[in-house]
């Protein structure tokens, strides 16, 4: 293509190189994708139009019929995708197809390894979207003319640093891509090829995919005519308006693929249509695997929402809560208004009445993923259980269903992995117990080894192992769980409540009787240091361990506060000594100037055991050295 004055080079943003590169040398084996990729964009290019041509019907007058075609060149050796839905300025050329918008992608590359088979799986969850089409060409040319527009512009570029803009002729309005296919890639120009493929991928696609009619067998003695009618070679129906029964797996997995633009299967899905006070049909899908930017909760999410079949946006995510926001699905209602706006879904009854359906929906779908499918409901738990755990603070008309999906570790095996249901630790719950004991720390094996356990694993009681970082939120929005009370066991006064025989309160009574003045000794030391000194009832291998007040915030939530850079109220510790081990009964022994060491050195010991760090550790080394040297 020679260089006018009217063209324009434009260099592709860093990340787009980069992901052009690792996306054709990483999905070499599914390189038919890219077909599926390049029909969808052309049906949500429809779907766009079809929308606001509701309050402009000029948009569609002189075409008012959606389609997408197919076609090819074998002389040339080009395949071409065209739709007539709403088309792009050269503003949008240069914005969607020279810079890759979606936030994190700085974030998603560096998770790239090198290794070809991870990275198809990594560049499914991004999404391959029209760049796919240069795993099969060595150029792709795009010819646009935007709905409303007299101007058309051609984009064009060989996948490598540069792209360039100049004007074009095209006639109608809608969006062309060409592909000047590779050599090694010419079985793209076959009909049946091209046929398979649009039938596997996208026979759900709502708007017809047009070929060119097989040319009529030539009679003999004459040259075959080619064909200048076309068909639609996908069924055209929108597959959530079908009945389930006739909708087989691989279609529902493939119109997953469709709306999510992602490379793997989903895990389960739920189809429903609800007939009554109100008309509407749902098609949720669960993923299989996390988007790379799952923990940005200001990423685009939620459904996509047709009204009476006509779609209206993407990402309506007023129907879904953020703790949600990995679901996928279409939601088609026959009672908002197909003029509806963000701001009137926001405030519609309707809206809130179809956003419960939705939750519940899901929320029972991931019920029975666990009975019925335990193995795959622990890769969902590994993938999305921490954002489920929001929940637990956000929607409270739903708790307890959360509560039964939450995956805990335990000292029943004393294993990080995440396997542990509330139904199961209330299944195991000694005779005469009647709370869920847990405890919450900065590292599993923090929360392993703590001294706070001793008392519990003597007895055989478990305790849940929470270690990650939103354990400690989520869990204080959850009082209790089949009328269980969920009790942390570094909070408190530890009641065992029948789990304590009388003789074991007897002795505990009289430990506390023997021990006053020890107790006395120690709060002189510590002074406003401590909230108070007390003898403790749940070590029996250490010397003492520090605690939080009842419905005091916990050390804990005071650390994470502290590390998201917000305020925390001082936390003053309850001191519990162990008086019958044997530093404790050293420390009894010594005059008042080596005690008041040791009663320093066994406070930050319990400090540094509970946080794993001290706020002057220097002071505390020396301390510690000049005692081990003392004779």
């Amino acid at each position: 293509m020679s260089e006018t004055p009217t063209m324009e080079k434009h260099s592709f943003q860093t990340e787009v190189k980069q992901l052009l590169h690792l996306m054709v040398h990483s999905l070499y084996s599914n390189k038919e994708i890219f077909l599926r990729e390049l029909i969808s964009n052309a049906a949500d290019a429809v779907d766009k139009l079809r929308f606001q041509s509701l309050d402009n019907s000029e948009l569609i007058a002189e075409d008012p019929d959606f389609k997408i075609r197919i076609t090819t060149d074998e002389q040339a050796g080009t395949l071409t995708i065209s739709d007539n839905g709403i088309g792009m300025s050269k503003d949008e050329l240069i914005a969607n197809l020279g810079t890759i918008a979606k936030s994190g992608t700085a974030d998603f590359l560096s998770k790239l390894s090198g290794d070809q088979k991870k990275d198809a799986n990594l560049i499914g969850q991004f999404g391959v979207g029209f760049y796919s089409g240069f795993i099969v060409a060595d150029k792709m040319t795009v010819v646009s003319k935007a709905a409303g527009s007299n101007e058309s512009f051609s984009w064009s570029s060989q996948g490598e640093g540069e792209f360039e803009i100049e004007p074009s002729d095209k006639a109608g309005r809608g969006t062309d891509i060409i592909l000047h296919l590779k050599d090694s890639e010419k079985e793209f120009l076959n009909d049946w090829r091209l046929r398979s493929i649009i039938g596997k991928y996208s026979d759900h696609i709502s708007v017809p995919v047009q070929m060119l009619k097989p040319a009529e067998p030539a009679a003999e003695g004459e040259d075959p005519k080619p064909s200048t009618e076309f068909e639609a070679v996908n069924k055209a129906t929108a597959l959530w308006t079908r009945s389930k029964s006739d909708i087989s797996e691989d279609e529902y997995k493939e119109f997953y693929k469709h709306i999510s633009h992602d490379f793997t299967e989903p895990m389960s899905w739920a189809h429903n249509k609800v007939e009554g006070t109100q008309e509407y049909t749902s098609l949720l899908y669960i993923p299989k695997n996390a988007p790379f930017d799952l923990w940005n909760r200001e990423r685009s999410r939620g459904v996509k929402l047709y009204v009476q079949r006509v779609f209206i946006m993407d990402d309506a995510e007023q129907f879904l809560p953020v703790y949600l926001r990995f679901v996928r699905g279409v939601l088609d209602s026959n009672d908002l208004p197909l003029n509806v706006s963000r701001e009137i879904l926001q405030d519609s009854s309707v809206t809130q009445s179809l956003k419960n359906a939705c939750v519940k929906r899901i929320l029972s779908l991931l019920e029975k993923t666990a009975k019925k499918d335990p193995e795959a409901y622990q890769h969902f738990w590994e993938q999305f259980g921490n954002v489920l755990k929001e929940g637990l603070g956000e929607d409270f008309s739903n708790q307890q269903t959360l509560a039964g999906l939450m995956r805990f570790s335990s000292t029943h095996t004393d294993s990080a992995k995440q396997d542990v249901s509330l139904d199961d630790y209330v299944s195991r719950m000694n005779d005469g117990q009647d709370k869920i004991y847990y405890i919450t720390a900065d590292s599993f094996e923090t929360a392993k080894n703590s001294p706070h356990l001793e008392v519990f694993r003597k007895k055989g009681i478990e305790v849940l192992l929470l270690a990650d970082r939103i354990d400690e939120w989520a869990i204080s929005h959850l009082s209790d769980y089949q009328e269980k009370k969920l009790v942390s066991v570094t909070q408190g006064d530890l009641d065992l409540g029948e789990l304590e025989n009388q003789e074991e309160k007897e002795q505990r009574e009289q430990l506390e009787k023997d021990s006053a003045s020890l107790i006395e000794r120690f709060k002189a030391v510590l002074g406003d240091k401590v909230k108070d000194v007390k003898v403790t009832h749940r070590l029996t291998d250490s010397p003492a361990c520090v605690v939080s007040s009842e419905g005091e915030m916990s050390a804990q939530m005071a650390r994470l506060m502290a590390a998201a850079g917000q305020s925390a109220p001082e936390i003053k510790p309850v001191f519990e000594l162990n008086p019958e081990h044997q530093l404790v009964q050293h420390a009894a022994e010594q005059s008042d100037a080596v005690f008041e060491d040791w009663a320093m050195f066994l406070f930050e010991q319990a400090l540094l055991a509970e946080s794993g760090s001290l706020n002057d550790p220097g002071t505390f080394t020396k301390r510690l050295n000049k005692l081990l040297l003392a004779k």
